[in-house]
């Protein structure tokens, strides 16, 4: 395999190779050991999607990666920044980053940072952009009310599962909501997920996609212009996932979807932080427009 780059690390010599020529099972392996949620398939989508370096150690070991998708050619996400804890205060995460950096010059950049690695990405001139909820749980969907009476849904228009003829408002959605064309990713997300869709005067005007990942399920991406409109198109997904793992990652500016994910068996069990280099945040194309409710993954944003 071809060699990117060297490092001397303490007493590590860490060689740099592209990702894809690393077997999928160390990648994971490598996750599984910072107790990172994703699957050997979570992986294989991200590969197949996008792009990155790994850090070998002298035998062979995966010790490091970062990944990174072209979402246009000027800007990039960045993902899958891992490195073994006994690397992480000797700068092979910087390296790592220093040579996604270098890889994509001229892109702007955009991320999704963990707690322990945000100190990282703002010593590397990363702006915070906003706060990112991890709601998880065994999903236990809300009891009707007293009485019998059901719980209130304030939105108008028609809920009704996904089908193949609503692709491309979904992604012509997503792009209104983030800024950025993620075609790739919605042809890799879609066959295999579940969605539903709201439906308002004829118009598709949000939608919710649910897929396996990690221990069970993520609710994700789901795009509304309004959080009542979001949790119209989640509530079934919270349902049909009744009893199973469930997860939603959601900006904490969604104090109502929250309280849906939490009030339906999801508690919140950690947060993030969005960031971006060199490019305003994500921003909806129209103010009062569609936006991103939640993320389709901490990786893809």
């Amino acid at each position: 395999m071809e060699t990117i780059a060297r490092l001397h690390l303490d007493t590590f010599e860490l060689t740099l190779r592209d990702i894809k020529e690393i077997d999928p099972a160390q990648l994971h392996a490598l996750s599984v050991a910072v107790r990172w949620p994703h699957r050997e398939t979570d992986w294989q989508m991200l590969l197949e999607l996008g792009q990155g370096v790994a850090a070998v150690d002298e035998i062979g070991r995966v010790v490091g990666t970062v990944m990174w998708l072209r979402y246009e050619p000027d800007f990039a996400m960045v993902c899958m920044l891992i490195t073994l804890p006994r690397l992480q205060e000797q700068g092979a995460g910087r390296w790592l980053m220093d040579k996604a950096h270098e890889l994509n010059r001229g892109a702007a950049f955009g991320l999704t940072a963990t707690r322990e690695a945000r100190r990282l990405y703002r010593s590397l001139g990363y702006g915070y952009e906003q706060k990112i909820l991890r709601c998880q749980g065994e999903a236990a969907p809300e009891a009707p009310g007293p009485a019998g009476v059901l719980r209130s849904n304030r939105f108008e228009g028609v809920v009704r599962a996904a089908v193949a003829g609503d692709h491309e408002s979904l992604i012509r959605l997503d792009r209104l909501a983030i800024g950025h064309d993620r075609s790739r990713v919605f042809q890799s997300l879609l066959p295999v997920s579940r969605g539903y869709v709201l439906v308002r005067n004829g118009e598709i005007v949000a939608f919710a996609l649910c897929r396996p990942f990690g221990r069970g399920h993520v609710i994700g991406p789901v795009v509304a212009a309004t959080e009542e409109d979001a949790i119209a198109v989640s509530r079934p997904h919270v349902e049909a996932h009744a009893g199973h793992f469930l997860r939603a990652d959601t900006p904490a500016c969604n104090v109502a979807y929250t309280h849906f994910l939490t009030a339906n068996g999801m508690q919140i069990h950690d947060s993030a932080t969005s960031m971006r280099l060199g490019q305003a945040p994500y921003m909806p194309a129209v103010p009062g427009g569609p936006r991103r409710i939640a993320l389709a993954s901490q990786a893809l944003g």
